[in-house]
């Protein structure tokens, strides 16, 4: 006998992913091969941000983005060569994608019958979660209606020719990294699927209802707190099948299920001290993988220095084998719930409830989540300045961070750096396959697809049958997507900071007498212009920045994501700027500040002070500099008053040597 008689059955681990991709689609596609050689059970793609906004790697926007926090996918022959080798038939494949979804999803059909796949034993998921990218991610394309109905055509399409595939991962990952509360994470995440299920709902015969809820799954965050978030994991299995059960009437509890996925939290991780941040991962895996009836379908972890850049391969190896230490070394998996019972779980689980139930309530009397979105918006912005606030005032300990600070230099970093940084070359290189591939390709064929695109979109009718010709013939990503914004035009989300000042200004005395100080010398109100240049949709320090800077006293000006060089100097001659902030977190920070920088002193505004945010390693600091920024503020200069104040010294330096 193979097992004797009181030997636990072990349940099957959750299935183990790394988020990955960079460069190009051939650098991914041996990361890809080498990571399923250590172990890891199933492909989790990172796009680079043009591919998820929907431009080609040459449009003006692309510039700088082009491979790195993903790779680029431009066409058929990207995502050829991106699973090269690795067959799609066996694999398990989350693609973190939204906007240009459904196009993703048919590239990725079109290469699977190449390889002579049966497209209908297909598995995995694509993100396309809109709604959360006008709260949060920001990589959305068009306005929230037709962008719901472009789910609801994957979630359709899946359902009839895909059955085993996820169309939809309500994501509630960013959110908590915009500063959600653990109720606010649960109520936007739960009001974000019922949206999608009532646009579903009308789509498909009632008795097949209930297994189009089945395949809705859920990607999630779990941060620092591990008892909470493990409390938040259980309220959220009790509230979906509340949901599903009296919302929807669905009466198999198996499809009342609630299916997720995590990446535990990288909001939390230091650039101060960052080994401290293989503990913090490990603590926060916990919280997703303790409790039996709240575990994860599948759990990917950051790596250790993601705080300071790109991950190498063998910082992604290591997260993974702490995966698979807890999976297959401890005997967590042999066990019941451990936390069944517990009147502290059941107490703090209740509570999360009854918190989300009241939010939940008031986005319905809104008339759902797609008219709530600024309303949640806002709450997310004033959540985040609260945990900010509570950092800075010592409320929160943050281990290296603003307690324990003295420590010894990390020999992790090595002379690289301890991050992988993308070749500059990348980007011609992709560039130049673009352009040959959009010379090879039938160019009849491609119009001929291009406007039976179109016709589907503008005529209402599902739109994947048509993206799936389309990437046959050739189409490329910014091709697809210039399509669904001639018929559904664009989009710019709530920003979440209003011009009038919050409740959150004691203790700013000082820095407001300096401003006004400065302000008297000006002649008028100290301006301060945040902008985010290229593609980065990652908000949350912009909009703290300019947050703060509005209840300091200053004029601010932040009209959000998504903007050239060109037009944030248009709007620094407009605003007659007297400091200009920049906030990039995508790691193309070089080429875009350089481009801004040329453009200032051309437009004749080299005398105004430029200070930019982002995670950028002292080598790049020191390059910005040289092109004559200011100030270079990362991850560890978590102290907005510091750099409110150095604003004002920029400005006037006598004003706050007087302070």
């Amino acid at each position: 006998m193979s097992q004797t008689q009181n030997e636990p059955q072990r349940d099957r681990p959750w299935l183990i992913r790394t988020y990955a991709g960079h460069s190009t689609a051939k650098a991914s596609n041996a990361l890809y091969r080498s990571n399923l050689a250590r172990g890891q059970t199933g492909l989790s793609v990172a796009f680079d941000l043009p591919t998820q906004t929907g431009y080609d790697s040459d449009h003006i926007l692309a510039k700088g983005e082009v491979g790195k926090v993903g790779v680029p996918v431009c066409h058929l022959g990207d995502m050829r060569t991106l699973f090269d080798d690795i067959p799609l038939e066996q694999m398990n494949t989350s693609m973190t994608i939204n906007a240009t979804a459904p196009w993703l999803l048919s590239l990725y059909i079109a290469v699977a019958e190449e390889q002579g796949a049966d497209t209908s034993q297909l598995q995995g998921t694509v993100q396309n979660d809109l709604i959360k990218e006008y709260l949060s991610r920001g990589t959305y394309i068009c306005p929230p209606k037709p962008s719901l109905k472009l789910i609801g055509d994957v979630a359709e399409y899946c359902y009839t020719n895909i059955p085993k595939w996820n169309p939809m991962n309500v994501c509630s990952y960013h959110l908590q990294e915009a500063g959600a509360t653990p109720q606010q994470e649960l109520a936007f995440a739960l009001a974000t699927a019922t949206a999608v299920l009532d646009e579903l709902k009308p789509r498909v015969p009632a008795e097949d209802f209930p297994r189009l809820v089945g395949r809705i799954s859920f990607f999630v965050n779990a941060g620092i707190r591990f008892v909470t978030e493990m409390c938040k994991m259980r309220a959220f299995v009790d509230l979906w099948d509340e949901i599903c059960a009296e919302r929807y009437g669905v009466e198999d509890p198996k499809y009342r299920r609630f299916r997720y996925g995590v990446q535990v939290n990288s909001l939390g991780l230091t650039e101060q001290q960052p080994e401290n941040n293989v503990y913090r991962i490990l603590i926060e895996m916990l919280a997703v993988t303790l409790s039996k009836k709240a575990r994860a379908r599948a759990v990917q972890l950051p790596a250790w220095n993601e705080a300071l850049g790109l991950p190498r391969p063998w910082d992604q190896q290591w997260s993974m084998r702490m995966q698979q230490i807890l999976a297959y070394e401890t005997d967590l998996l042999e066990f019941d719930d451990l936390f069944d019972g517990n009147p502290a779980v059941d107490a703090k689980v209740e509570a999360l409830k009854d918190g989300a139930r009241h939010e939940l309530a008031n986005i319905d009397s809104m008339g759902g989540a797609v008219d709530a979105i600024e309303y949640m918006k806002s709450r997310l912005v004033d959540s985040n300045a609260d945990r900010l606030n509570k950092i800075e005032r010592n409320e929160t300990v943050v281990v290296g961070v603003n307690k324990w600070t003295e420590g010894e230099p990390s020999p992790l970093m090595g002379e690289d750096g301890g991050i992988m940084v993308v070749d500059p070359a990348v980007e011609a290189d992709q560039i130049g396959r673009l352009n040959e591939w959009r010379a090879q390709r039938d160019a009849a064929a491609v119009q001929e697809a291009l406007a039976e695109l179109r016709a589907a979109a503008a005529e209402g009718r599902n739109v994947m049958p048509a993206s799936i010709k389309a990437a046959k013939a050739g189409v490329t990503t910014g091709e697809w997507a210039a399509q669904m914004r001639a018929v559904h035009g664009e989009y710019r989300g709530p920003t979440g900071v209003s011009g009038s000042p919050s409740n959150k200004t004691e203790g700013l005395d000082d820095i407001r007498e300096a401003v006004n100080a400065a302000s008297d010398k000006l002649g008028r109100r100290l301006k301060f212009l945040v902008g985010k240049p290229g593609l980065d949709g990652h908000s949350n320090g912009a909009e703290q920045i300019a947050f703060r800077a509005r209840d300091c006293g200053m004029d601010i000006s932040y009209e959000g994501i998504r903007l050239t060089p060109e037009e944030i100097v248009n709007a620094a001659i407009e605003d007659q700027a007297h400091v200009v902030g920049l906030s990039i977190l995508s790691g193309s920070h070089i080429p875009l500040v350089e481009d801004l920088m040329n453009r200032m002193r051309e437009a004749g505004l080299g005398d105004v002070p430029v200070i930019v945010g982002g995670i950028i390693p002292e080598e790049d600091a020191k390059r910005l500099r040289d092109m004559g920024v200011a100030r270079v503020y990362t991850p560890k200069d978590f102290e907005l008053n510091t750099i409110m104040m150095d604003i004002v010294t920029l400005l006037d330096p006598k004003a706050v040597a007087a302070e």
